[in-house]
């Protein structure tokens, strides 16, 4: 979580929301990302997709059976459709998103069982160090005139 915290700051240094994630297949780390969606004009840059996109092309497979998604924030309803669509095994989360959650917060994807794939979910760690981090971001860009 710790390296996921380090990516969240890279999104932070460009004026991303300070979101950071990783895959790991066997201990060794297969994917990494950090939210991007305005620098790149994309509305799916987020942490996870970028990670999950990487660990893939990586793997030579969109299947990741067997690994861990880390990452520092909740994971929305987009990204935890494409965590199940992954097969991802366990997903382990910093601070809860009461916005936009789908791990517990808003709704919980991985607990429906209508869906076939259920990913383990393990939330709150480095909570308190992934808050601040996004709370120091939007406390400061409040600070400043955003353009529309």
């Amino acid at each position: 979580m710790s390296e996921a915290l380090d990516l969240a700051r890279r999104a932070a240094a460009i004026d991303e929301v300070p979101v950071g994630a990783l895959v790991v297949c066997e201990g060794e780390v297969i994917g990494r990302g950090f939210n991007a969606p305005v620098s790149r004009c994309d509305p799916s840059a987020h942490a996870e997709i970028l990670a999950l996109r990487e660990a893939a092309a990586r793997n030579g497979n969109y299947r990741l059976a067997g690994c861990t998604l880390y990452v520092t924030l909740e994971p929305c309803a987009m990204c935890a459709g494409a965590i199940q669509h992954a097969r991802i095994a366990r997903v382990v989360f910093g601070a809860r998103d009461p916005k936009t959650g789908a791990c517990g917060s808003v709704v919980d994807l991985f607990a429906d069982e209508r869906l076939n794939h259920h990913a383990s979910v393990t939330g709150g760690v480095l909570a308190e160090e992934s808050a601040a981090l996004l709370g120091a971001f939007f406390t400061a860009r409040r600070g400043r005139i955003i353009p529309a």
